[in-house]
């Protein structure tokens, strides 16, 4: 078995409700979740179009698979067109980078691999730089150490540029 670690998140339709549905595919489909974060409401992180854009609920998951993280990634993907999310490479789909969506699935960290291919890069390249995915992160693997820079969640958090607010959703 693996430990693959996961952020969901989205800012559209009943967010709190699309984060529960995600975590009962992602049991079904991945693996077992054995730990999660609280959930977080942040703002959007990027450029958007509408300044009236919702803040996102944002959410890390500890699973325990027996997937290979390309399958993982295939699971993930699945997931999120299952609950209404269309990338820019589907068909109809006006979705830029950094936009609204009712689910994103991200695939942060998979056991103490390295993997640096077109289509996957793990650990995530950018979750240093991201305050809304350190902080729930160190919810559930605050001494989880990093492998390409030797220090824990904690540490990258406390080293975060990111100064937008992270705050538990009630």
């Amino acid at each position: 078995m693996s430990t693959l670690y996961l952020l969901i998140g989205g800012n559209q339709g009943n967010r709190q409700q699309i984060l529960t549905q995600a975590t009962d595919l992602i049991q079904k489909r991945i693996g077992s979740v054995v730990a999660s974060s609280q959930i977080y409401e942040t703002a959007p992180w990027g450029t958007f179009d509408s300044p009236t854009t919702l803040p996102f609920l944002n959410q890390a998951l500890k699973v325990e698979t027996a997937l290979e993280p390309h399958i993982c990634l295939v699971q993930c993907l699945e997931i999120e067109q299952q609950l209404g999310r269309q990338r820019p490479n589907t068909p109809h789909c006006q979705e830029r980078l950094y936009s609204s969506r009712p689910i994103d699935i991200d695939l942060i960290l998979f056991d103490h691999k390295v993997i640096d291919l077109p289509d996957l890069i793990l650990p995530h390249p950018r979750m240093h730089l991201r305050r809304f995915v350190l902080t729930p992160l160190c919810d559930i693997a605050p001494h989880y150490i990093h492998p390409v820079f030797d220090k824990t969640l904690s540490q990258l958090l406390h080293e975060c540029p990111d100064n937008s607010s992270c705050s538990v959703y009630c």
